[in-house]
């Protein structure tokens, strides 16, 4: 559906409000009524309707460039920017024409995640602002160097967790900290999206001639592809993606890790999971049970991309809550939380507009509900913040989306170093870790109703974090995964200095 401008201008001042910013945000650089001249870099779904919607629709705003080394998204991208907003935008294969160009404020990025660093790293060098989508990088070094670009030429950058302007989810959260369910034990974070097999080629995939395939492939390596689709299903190899781990999962740690108030990578992270049922050309896990030990409290942090029937179930929350408009749209999703505190919990299905935050004793009695409506205001944040000129208007400034983003590839990290290990051996090492036992039942069930084997899952073991360093301590073979590869001439540079 379209975003009209009136939408806009309606939940401008709640976007303001979700995280307790002032009401009124100052007037900067550009003034309250400056023209913001905005390239959109990657056109897929999320880049050439989202993003140039979400931004082109507000006042003073003018898509003015769109870019994808896909000619055939490129030209889609162009006619619809012609459609919606009666410009022409210029169109580019290679973003490093947008870089040169004086006459563009901001940058928004939708590329894929492999994308995400270097394109960040240059607009900041060209004095652009960015919007850059989830999750930040795809290594944890290269959003450091995301981090140090920002700050060195003094850029806005907004990540794209838009649950960080979810009024319900910030209130929930704040309430919570506050103490009135007294201490939180733990938060189970989860997220359910069954996809398909990707399909395993014998001969290479064709790459499509409308596609410039040097360009595409960029930072990472050159390589033949053996799936049966180029472009959305290349998250789901290491060479170029997270998985859904750090795809999806991005979004329900960087909520629990704020719900917490934590500002740092956990001290340790482990994992149990795999890429089960499919023989197929996909590399990530498509069923993970991961933890985040955290001073504050551990998270528990499920993914699955396969049918887990029974999961809300295996929840094991109170009867008293079932058939609960709560307890309705988690079956739905299912996304969501359990926030579990020594005297209460609070359940959280948080998924664009439809979150919602209910919070219950232990006998499934409602104490508090908390609602409020997210959607496009996270786009509205952003140009208010590049207006006044301040990083701290931000809702989902980059230094969050960076802690965010390393604390889900620590878990992939895990799990890379890991190896198949019997159930006996995976059951010692969540021993007397709060809310995994329960997690870690519900892969049980996952993968027996699948009829696999749970004794071939690969237990990632407990990896070791320097939480100044943001490093994984005392593992040379993390060293790789840490710092990533880069093809020439594709080089994310070394900012750290």
């Amino acid at each position: 559906m379209g975003i009209t401008r009136r939408r806009f201008v309606k939940h401008s001042s709640a976007a303001v409000a979700a995280v307790s910013l002032p009401m009124f945000v100052p007037s900067g650089a550009f003034g309250a009524n400056s023209r913001i001249s905005v390239a959109v870099i990657g056109l897929g779904g999320r880049g050439s309707h989202s993003h140039a919607t979400s931004l082109g629709n507000q006042d003073g705003v003018e898509i003015v460039a769109v870019c994808d080394p896909d000619r055939g998204r490129l030209d889609g991208a162009a006619r619809s920017v012609k459609h919606w907003f009666k410009r022409d935008a210029s169109k580019h294969t290679d973003m490093r024409d947008i870089f040169k160009r004086d006459d563009i404020d901001v940058v928004s990025i939708a590329t894929q995640v492999y994308w995400h660093g270097l394109s960040t790293i240059w607009a900041c060098q060209s004095g652009k602002h960015v919007y850059v989508e989830k999750p930040l990088s795809l290594y944890m070094w290269e959003g450091k160097q995301m981090l140090a670009a920002a700050r060195k030429h003094k850029r806005i950058v907004q990540h794209g967790t838009q649950h960080r302007s979810a009024r319900g989810v910030a209130q929930a959260a704040k309430w919570t900290r506050e103490g009135h369910l007294g201490k939180i034990k733990h938060i189970n974070c989860f997220a359910i999206k069954p996809r398909q097999s990707l399909g395993k080629r014998k001969e290479p995939l064709k790459i499509p001639d409308s596609v410039d395939y040097e360009l595409w492939c960029g930072p990472a390596k050159k390589l033949p592809i053996y799936r049966n689709r180029l472009q959305y299903d290349c998250r789901y190899d290491w060479n170029t993606g997270g998985g859904e781990t750090l795809d999806q999962g991005i979004h329900e740690l960087d909520v629990a890790r704020a719900w917490l108030g934590e500002k740092k990578l956990p001290r340790r992270t482990m994992s149990i999971g795999g890429r089960f049922i499919w023989d197929d050309a996909g590399d990530a896990a498509n069923a993970h049970v991961m933890c985040y030990d955290f001073p504050t409290a551990p998270i528990v942090h499920e993914i699955y991309n396969v049918q887990a029937p029974g999961f809300v179930d295996g929840l094991k929350l109170p009867k008293a809550i079932k058939g609960s408009r709560a307890d309705r749209m988690l079956r739905h999703g299912p996304y969501g939380f359990v926030v579990t505190c020594e005297g209460g919990f609070v359940l959280t299905q948080a998924y664009q507009a439809h979150e919602t935050c209910v919070a219950y004793d232990f006998k499934g009695k409602q104490i508090k509900a908390f609602h409020g409506r997210g959607g496009p205001n996270h786009f509205v944040n952003f140009i208010e913040a590049v207006r006044s000129g301040k990083r701290e208007h931000l809702h989902a400034e980059i230094e969050e989306g960076f802690i965010s983003t390393a604390t889900v590839q620590t878990a992939n990290i895990a799990h890379r170093l890991g190896s198949v290990a019997p159930v006996k051996k995976q059951r010692e090492a969540i021993a007397g870790v709060g809310g995994f036992t329960e997690a870690f039942e519900r892969l049980q069930t996952t993968l027996k109703h699948h009829k696999i084997d749970p004794s071939s899952a690969t237990l990632g073991p407990w990896i070791q974090i320097d939480r100044d360093k943001q490093r994984v301590k005392g593992d040379d073979k993390a060293d790789p995964l840490v710092d990533g590869q880069y093809r020439k001439p594709f080089t994310v540079p070394d900012l750290s200095a």
